[in-house]
């Protein structure tokens, strides 16, 4: 999914079937022309258990090299937030 999926794949954090993302946005009239003046993503995660501190800092940084946000940033007002499933750790025998 994009450069977050990517991030993640880098980090050896699969993203295929454990990343999912709803957006959502607002459209205002601004002097007259509809504009999309707010985007929300909510991305939810389902992680390998211990790789929670990874996975923070990716969501911390990956808009830095994500050209959609690059492109809208001082634009659009975006937002987003994640929820994260960090998978139990396998019990020993």
């Amino acid at each position: 999914m994009g450069t977050l999926g990517s991030a993640l794949e880098v980090r050896q954090i699969k993203s295929a079937g454990n990343l999912i993302a709803e957006v959502e946005g607002d459209i205002e009239d601004v002097d007259g022309v509809l504009r999309i003046t707010r985007i929300r993503l909510r991305y939810r995660l389902r992680i390998p258990c211990g790789s929670r501190e990874k996975v923070e800092r990716v969501l911390e940084h990956y808009a830095e090299n994500c050209p959609a946000y690059q492109s809208v940033k001082g634009c659009i007002e975006c937002s987003s937030e994640a929820d994260i499933l960090e998978e139990q750790a396998a019990e020993q025998p």
